[in-house]
């Protein structure tokens, strides 16, 4: 991580740094309470040597002082100093005890001697530092007694008396304070960092760029409302997520894909990814672009196109590989008529099997020939292998990659498993990057003013029949003949397509009954007339 990366980092965990960091300031604060107040109270005592009269008396005289202060120093805190002490203040405490409450101490180069007496209470603190500096002096004055007899050569002084303290020594609030703060931040930073560094889901391109060579075809942007508006395309050109799709759209014109360049599968690593939503608008915006593009649900575990796209369902991709239904009667136009989807149909009980079928091989290389670009929307690489199998028999795979849905680990894991197979990886999709918060502008989102439009409905008028053959709507086998509307309202992307205009040879005759099977192996009835 460069300082850029802290910065950002701080950024985007400053919530949760500041309040370790007041928990901390707290904590000292608590602590500060919780600690019974002591006061200290010191006095101070002078060192001399009496009895000189010439200089070089006195110089020696000094120097033996200086010498002799640091051993005086030590005896303050000696039971004969402080066993007088306990017997004149009535103290409870032994000798012992009441040296750990005394300290003595020396300034540099003089003949000083500081005792200082720490206690609950101001009034003793004061009167056993008093009582310690007579104690000393009266000690030091025996001991230094000449054998002869007579004066002791040494004179200790008292120069300053212990006054009774107004404030506590201890706890110092404020500086409690200060440092449960400095803790306090320095763990938050410590936990953020460390949280970043093992945190191994992908949170940006740069996550995605240290796992695979493959290029960033494009990133789309994710908003609370985006599961509302899953085709973001054509209910709002104008919104940030539409934009990105046209630059997804872009970057694949740029693609060296080879003899089958324009079909490619789309999947992920794992499920909620958003493989479908983006195969879905990518597909809206190809169309757009004038390009005839077929989208197939080739997830048939879990299909979701026709769900979101509005369209029925039950026949489509599995009953067109099992023969029951012609891919004409599979497919069906959406939106203007640039765009024909191919629904997952029925589930059937073996999706690897049909999809690695030569049926499977032979409707991709039919599709490809007849649209300029087929989407095919499958399964997620890790769970299942339906995907690989499919990356192989195409032009590639496009990965899309969830941002903070996915781990590293996993990414790598479907890079590998399309690596196995001898699939091409045509590039990444990074999806659900967040449009607000820190880092968003490193996307280019800061760019684009999001414009919110009611919902658009799309023509449902057939379009002309292709060179390659005419097509019926599988909605001509589900015996929906109703007019289309003049004014389609807008309408939920969940909600049921509208019917479709079609040439009246080319209409089922409304006493053909057709009821979708309830199994996958009960035959779907065939269309009279054909």
């Amino acid at each position: 991580m460069d300082l850029r990366d802290y910065v950002a980092l701080l950024r985007k965990r400053w919530v949760s740094i500041a309040l370790i960091a007041v928990t901390g300031a707290g904590c000292g604060v608590l602590a500060s309470l919780a600690t019974t107040a002591t006061y200290e109270a010191r006095a101070q005592v002078f060192v001399s040597v009496r009895g000189s009269d010439t200089t070089s008396d006195l110089l020696q005289g000094s120097n033996f002082t200086v010498r002799q202060v640091k051993s005086y120093t030590e005896l303050v805190t000696s039971p004969r100093v402080l066993e007088p002490v306990v017997e004149e203040l009535g103290l409870t405490d032994d000798a012992a005890s009441l040296a750990a409450r005394v300290r003595a101490e020396s300034p540099l180069d003089t003949v000083l001697i500081d005792v200082t007496a720490t206690d609950e209470s101001p009034q003793l603190a004061a009167a056993i530092a008093n009582a310690t500096a007579g104690s000393l002096a009266d000690v030091v004055g025996e001991l230094e007694t000449p054998a002869a007899g007579g004066d002791s050569p040494v004179q200790i002084s008292t120069v300053r008396t212990a006054t009774v303290p107004s404030s506590p020594s201890s706890p110092n609030v404020t500086l409690n304070l200060a440092l449960g703060l400095v803790v306090g931040l320095a763990l938050g930073v410590g936990l953020a960092v460390a949280r970043e560094l093992l945190d191994t889901r992908v949170r940006s391109t740069a996550d995605v760029e240290a796992v695979t060579d493959a290029p960033v075809l494009g990133v789309i942007g994710y908003e609370e409302d985006a599961p509302e508006h899953p085709l973001i395309v054509q209910e709002s050109p104008q919104a940030l997520r539409a934009e990105a799709f046209r630059r997804l759209r872009t970057n694949l014109q740029f693609l060296e894909l080879g003899e089958r360049a324009r079909t490619f599968v789309m999947t992920s690593a794992l499920p909620g990814e958003g493989k479908t939503t983006t195969s879905i608008n990518l597909a809206i915006t190809l169309a757009d672009a004038g390009q005839r593009v077929v989208l197939v649900d080739a997830d048939l575990r879990r299909p979701s196109v026709a769900t979101y796209m509005g369209i029925e369902g039950s026949v489509g991709l599995t009953t067109v590989l099992i023969g029951k239904v012609a891919l004409e009667d599979a497919v069906q136009p959406w939106g203007s008529g640039a765009l024909d989807v191919v629904a997952a149909g029925q589930i059937p009980p073996n999706p690897s099997e049909l999809l690695g079928s030569t049926a499977m091989s032979e409707l991709v290389e039919r599709l490809g020939a007849e649209y300029d670009v087929v989407v095919i929307d499958s399964p997620p690489l890790l769970p299942v292998t339906d995907a690989a199998i499919l990356a192989r028999r195409t032009g590639g795979a496009i990965l899309v990659t969830g941002v903070g849905a996915v781990h590293r680990q996993q990414v790598e894991g479907a890079v590998s498993a399309l690596e196995t197979v001898g699939a091409r990886l045509l590039g990444v999709v990074v999806n659900r990057v967040p449009l607000k918060g820190p880092g968003t502008g490193a996307y280019g989102y800061s760019y684009y003013e999001y414009t919110s439009e009611a919902p658009q409905e799309p023509s449902r008028t057939r379009r002309a029949e292709p060179a390659h053959g005419s097509r019926r709507n599988v909605r001509g086998l589900l015996r929906v003949d109703r007019p289309a509307p003049t004014a389609a309202p807008a309408r939920p992307a969940t909600a049921p397509c509208s019917p479709v205009e079609e040439p009246a040879a080319e209409r089922v005759p409304t006493g053909t009954p057709f009821a979708p099977a309830s199994t996958f192996d009960e035959v779907v009835a065939p269309r009279t007339g054909r």
